[in-house]
This record gives structure tokens, C-alpha cells and sequence, in this order.
């Protein structure tokens, strides 16, 4: 398991350090809380990954021991099914545990520090990523700014030159306006000209200007996101809305979704020794894939009240039921085979 875990998590940490470092790379963020924002995110990955580490070492570990006879000489000396699946769940109560500290304290505390990262970084000057007397590519190389020089405190920009597609301004001075309410920031230039050339013709505009706003940024939508990862456990049990009932279903799915993977993994780690230790981890891991799925699905829909809370826990259900069918019914059929014959 442990194993499992460290390999899911540094792929899921690789993907997100590339977006981080592309971001940064491109002027959007600074470079410094790349690592403190995957520090903050750790939580909220590993509650994903235990239950998946914990369901796909059930299948490695069990289905090794099948395709080795180990699980034949354990039956033979008294060891059954019931009381192996028994003690399979003392480390899925752990994992359960685990699971719930992440989910319903540390990643909502982590996603609150991101949130605090974002004012600040907000709050911060966008001049913070400009370097006087250089051209510089912002919003994915469709803006291109330069500044004469910056103010000691960084908050104004002298001389400065902005060319977003067929638009050029000019301006004397520069200064950032962020909005609370919207979370958008703009550039608020003064004293300057402003030069529009259409595509289809060669006429061109020139407008001046005392004071002219340009948006700069809107709200990420990771910053979005992590807003709504940031409400505390107690405040989603306290309010009627949609999407932090949904993100409390989410939250809670996570814990139960631990000793169900658990009850299905059991079953389906039986192999026999000619098929090997993988022959069943394939549809496993489908049927591990449709699981979660289906509850990311069922979240999204709930913010959206398309479906009520209660279909979270009906798919919950579904596989609880699916886990037990998995487990009992093939020595239903072998006595109803053994019946016939007898």
C-alpha cells in the first residue's frame, strides 16, 4: 500500500508541478509558492489516493498469495474466508481514519492557506512579475507589457507600453485596482493614447485618455476551487447551500468509500494459481474507475440540484451490494450445485 501510495502521488504531484511551473514560467505566479502550493495540496491528494492504494495492495498482496497456494494451506488449517476479511478491515478502520483526518480537517485547513496565498498574492502587485525595460508575455503570450522603470514599492509603473492584439496603449503611469467582489484585477493607466487597428482595413483609431482600465486577470478557476475546498467541515453541516451540501456528500464519500473498496477487492483478489496474480485486476480497476466517477458525476450534479443527496448514497449501496454479491455468491452457487448433484 505504502508503495502504491508513493507512486499515485508523485504522478498526480508531477502533472500538477508541470501546470505550476508553466504558470510561472509564463509571469502568472510567482516561482517561490510553486512548492508551498503542492505542500498545501497534499491532503487533498492523499484522500484520493489511500482508498485506491488501499484496494489495489488488497489485490496484489491477496491475489500473490492465491496464485502461490499460500491461501489454500490457510484454508486447510482452519483459516476462513470470513475471518481473513476480518482482519483485512483492521487496516481499512486505519485507512478510514486516515481518510476522514485529510477529508474533513487537514484539506479544507490546507485549502484555507491556499486561499490566504491567493489574497496575498492578489493583494500583490502584478508589477511584482514585471522586469523594468523588458518586454514581457502575459495571458498566455496574448498581451505584451513594458514598463520604463517600476516605483521603489512596486505599486506604479512608469512609461508604459501594452500591445493586446490589434490594440496599443501608451501611457505615462500605470497603477493595479483589485475587486474584492469579483476577484478580477485591472490596470488603471493615465495619461496615454490608445491605437485600434481593424483586421479588414487600414484605418486607425486613436483615442486619448486621462484615466483608462484595463482587466488584467478574473478569478482562477483554481482559486474558484480551492474557495470552496476552504469552508470548514462544521460550516457545510450548518448551511443550506447546494454546492456545500454536495462538497459535505463528497467529503463524507471519501470515508465511506474505504471499507466498501475494501469489501470488493476481497472477493475479486481470488484467482486461480494457472490464471496469476492479475488476472482479475483489470475489471477491478474499471470498476474502481465508474466508482469514483460516478461520484465526481453525482457532486457536480448536486451543486447543480439536479439529483438529491440521497443518490450519493444510493451508489454507495450499489457497490456495498455488489461487494457482498461478489462475496457470497459463488458459495451460493456451489451449494446449489452440490444440492443438485446430491
Amino acid at each position: 500500500m505504502g508503495a502504491v501510495t508513493i507512486v499515485l502521488l508523485m504522478i498526480m504531484m508531477s502533472g500538477r508541478l508541470i501546470n505550476q511551473l508553466a504558470s510561472a514560467a509564463a509571469g502568472e505566479i510567482p516561482l517561490e509558492v510553486v512548492f508551498f502550493t503542492l505542500l498545501l495540496r497534499m491532503p487533498s491528494f492523499l484522500e484520493m489516493i489511500l482508498p485506491m492504494a488501499l484496494f489495489i495492495s488488497v489485490l496484489l498482496a491477496y491475489g500473490r498469495m492465491y496464485s502461490e497456494n499460500e491461501m489454500s494451506v490457510l484454508s486447510a488449517t482452519g483459516f476462513s474466508d470470513r475471518r481473513l476479511l476480518l482482519f483485512t478491515m483492521i487496516p481499512g478502520a486505519v485507512v478510514m481514519v486516515i481518510v476522514g483526518s485529510f477529508s474533513l480537517y487537514l484539506s479544507p485547513l490546507g485549502a484555507e492557506k491556499m486561499e490566504d496565498l491567493y489574497e496575498k498574492q492578489a493583494e500583490m502587485t502584478e508589477f511584482e512579475l514585471l522586469a523594468p525595460g523588458r518586454f514581457q508575455s502575459m495571458k498566455k503570450g496574448t498581451r505584451v507589457t513594458y514598463t520604463e522603470s517600476l516605483s521603489d514599492n512596486k505599486t506604479v509603473m512608469n512609461q508604459v507600453f501594452i500591445a493586446d492584439g490589434d490594440t496599443l496603449m501608451l501611457a505615462e503611469k500605470g497603477s493595479q485596482y483589485f475587486s474584492q467582489e469579483t476577484g478580477s484585477r485591472f490596470l488603471e493607466l493615465h495619461n496615454g493614447k490608445r491605437f485600434d487597428l481593424a483586421a479588414d482595413s487600414a484605418e486607425l483609431q486613436v483615442l486619448e485618455f486621462e484615466r483608462y482600465g484595463v482587466k488584467i486577470a478574473d478569478e482562477s478557476e483554481d482559486r474558484r476551487k480551492v474557495r470552496k475546498d476552504a469552508v470548514a467541515t462544521l460550516d457545510l453541516l450548518s448551511s443550506q447551500d447546494p454546492k456545500f451540501q454536495a462538497q459535505l456528500h463528497w467529503r463524507l464519500s471519501l470515508i465511506v468509500m474505504v471499507p466498501v473498496l475494501v469489501l470488493i477487492a476481497f472477493p475479486l483478489s481470488k484467482v486461480n494459481p494457472r490464471q496469476g496474480r492479475f488476472a482479475r485486476m483489470f475489471p477491478a480497476i474499471i470498476l474502481f474507475m465508474v466508482y469514483i466517477s460516478l461520484l465526481i458525476a453525482m457532486r457536480g450534479m448536486l451543486e447543480k440540484e439536479r439529483v438529491p443527496a440521497m443518490a450519493i448514497w444510493a451508489l454507495h449501496l450499489i457497490y456495498l451490494v455488489i461487494g457482498l454479491a461478489l462475496l457470497v455468491g459463488p458459495e451460493i452457487l456451489r451449494r446449489r450445485r452440490a444440492g443438485r448433484v446430491l
